[in-house]
């Protein structure tokens, strides 16, 4: 009789593959955390690994079950590593919490995942201590660094018992990530082994992010927002070296990091490198950079000229999109081959484009009609779906996020063109609609952040007598730089119709933010709203 079935293994894709892998074929690879007095401190993944599965019989030692949420509330830096191994090791889902949020959002994050232990590091203790005011209950806090009251980390590790770890299973949750919560109450996704196991072995191919041994990675993108993007992973299965910034994510502070360690690749929103930018900029001979290095860019669209200027500067920028809730990888921009001769125009209008989607994620844009044609004009919103896009929220929040046919309703508005690449247009949020007609908000903002005296600009829609709502334009000038409302829009004129053209320019010293680097444009809108009211 034939046989129906394959004569393949059947190996779960867990967390310790990556671990092991770590451990015995990468075990000198370096780790370099740089430590709030701003020392630097190194190890390797051998002992990382070591120490996190010490951490992981602590826990299960501490009566952590599988299943059971522990949280984590730190910086880059190799034990925020460790917790990322020795957490799920246990059998226990990993919770990094957002330390940008306000304590009540921590604290109502922390209890919605029913966190039982935290992690933090000790100048974090403040924060943790408004927390637990807010609201916030943990069986045990565990501190890293100087304990003051508190029960330190390395005793924890020290006391952990000769305990075997569990057995796991590729279904099993593996850690939790809320959402932002720009509208509404931050939602959770849990990641499953498999689902992180696939995310990291995609994203290191060369057409995703690109990254191997040879490679010195600096993720500037905090491991508790999206797991870092999923780069720890990364590094640690190909055994790239990786350095952590810590807290001190200042412009200066990055770049010596980046030439002290000669770091490849680095990771962050695209207020990081417009900082990083400047200070180069006004000090080009004080740095010296690997030739080449790769910056990833991500959280929310990088404008043209930043990539241009990057260029200038002897680096290249890679424009990459996602969200929580794909773990976060949906789209990466790299010039396809077919395109590589072409003009320096098109080349960097690819490359301002969010991209392609990576292997086995699954990408339509959708709108009334159906998925939109590759005319590069006709919007839609972008859905997806694939083994490390959530299914739903913990809890079953927002079942009204997935299609009846399993797509992720992302929020995002997007077009595509000839070449299969995404051009993200706006938040479905964010849209104004003039007279009947809508304006995308994003693609006027990087244009004007293409104007050489502009940093960065937010569109809002504000209420309007007659237009429903007009488009009003807040930016922040370059130090030193000078631009009237006048030229501004001048600018813009040459490249959008005329009633996509703002009322009002308005210069403004900061642009509000979320915790992930977005605009906060819920805020300007509420202190904007009365800007065309009869006075």
């Amino acid at each position: 009789m034939t046989s129906t079935t394959s004569t393949m293994m059947d190996v779960p894709l867990t967390i310790d593959l990556i671990v092991d892998r770590a451990e015995r074929w990468m075990g000198d690879g370096e780790v370099v955390s740089r430590r709030p007095d701003k020392r630097l401190t190194r190890t390797t993944y051998r002992a990382v690994v070591e120490r996190a599965r010490r951490l992981a019989r602590a826990l299960i030692g501490a009566g952590i079950a599988r299943g059971d949420r522990v949280a984590t509330l730190m910086w880059n830096h190799s034990e925020h590593l460790e917790a990322y191994f020795g957490i799920p090791l246990a059998g226990a889902v990993t919770h990094t919490l957002n330390l940008r949020l306000h304590p009540d959002e921590i604290a109502y994050v922390a209890s919605d995942a029913g966190d039982r232990i935290v992690i933090v590091d000790d100048v974090l203790v403040p924060l943790l201590d408004k927390v637990i005011a807010a609201g916030g209950r943990f069986e045990r806090v565990i501190v890293v660094g100087n304990p003051g009251d508190h029960e330190p980390y390395e005793a924890f590790l020290a006391g952990a018992p000769d305990a075997a770890l569990p057995l796991l299973a590729e279904t099993d949750p593996l850690a939790t990530c809320y959402t932002s919560g720009t509208t509404g109450k931050p939602k959770g996704v849990v990641y499953s082994h498999r689902s992180t196991l696939l995310h990291t072995l995609v994203a290191a191919l060369p057409d995703a992010l690109d990254l191997s041994r040879g490679d010195t990675l600096l993720p500037v993108v905090p491991m508790f927002h999206v797991n870092a993007w999923g780069l720890p992973y990364v590094a640690a299965m190909t055994g790239a070296k990786l350095v952590f910034p810590g807290p001190h994510l200042d412009p200066p502070s990055l770049l010596d990091l980046l030439a002290g360690e000669r770091v490849t690749v680095a990771a962050g929103v695209p207020t990081i490198w417009l900082g990083i930018r400047e200070a180069m900029d006004a000090a080009p001979d004080r740095w010296k950079l690997m030739p080449g290095l790769r910056m990833i860019v991500g959280g929310s669209a990088a404008p043209e000229q930043l990539i241009r200027d990057f260029d200038r500067l002897g680096m290249t920028l890679l424009h990459a999109w996602g969200m929580t809730e794909m773990s976060p990888l949906g789209l990466v921009s790299r010039v396809p081959p077919e395109l590589a001769d072409a003009d320096e125009a098109t080349r960097y209008r690819i490359r301002a484009r969010q991209g392609v989607p990576p292997p086995l994620v699954d990408l339509r844009i959708r709108n009334e009609a159906g998925d939109v044609p590759r005319d590069d004009k006709t919007s839609g919103e972008i859905l997806c779906r694939g083994p490390w896009i959530a299914g739903s929220y913990f809890h079953g929040a927002a079942p009204e996020k997935w299609t009846t046919d399993g797509f992720f309703r992302t929020g995002d508005v997007a077009r595509i063109d000839q070449h299969g690449f995404v051009q993200l247009t706006d938040r479905i949020a964010d849209l104004i609609k003039s007279g009947g007609e809508w304006i995308a908000s994003q693609e006027l903002e990087n244009a004007l952040m293409g104007h050489p005296a502009v940093r960065e600009a937010a569109v809002i829609g504000v209420p309007h007598p007659k237009w429903s709502e007009r488009p009003v334009a807040l930016y922040v000038l370059k130090p030193g730089a000078t631009a009237s409302a006048d030229e501004l829009r001048a600018f813009l004129a040459a490249r959008f119709p005329k009633f996509w053209l703002p009322d009002a320019f308005e210069e403004i010293d900061a642009i509000p933010r979320t915790s992930a680097g977005k605009f906060r444009k819920t805020e300007l809108r509420q202190r904007y709203q009365g800007h065309f009211a009869p006075r």
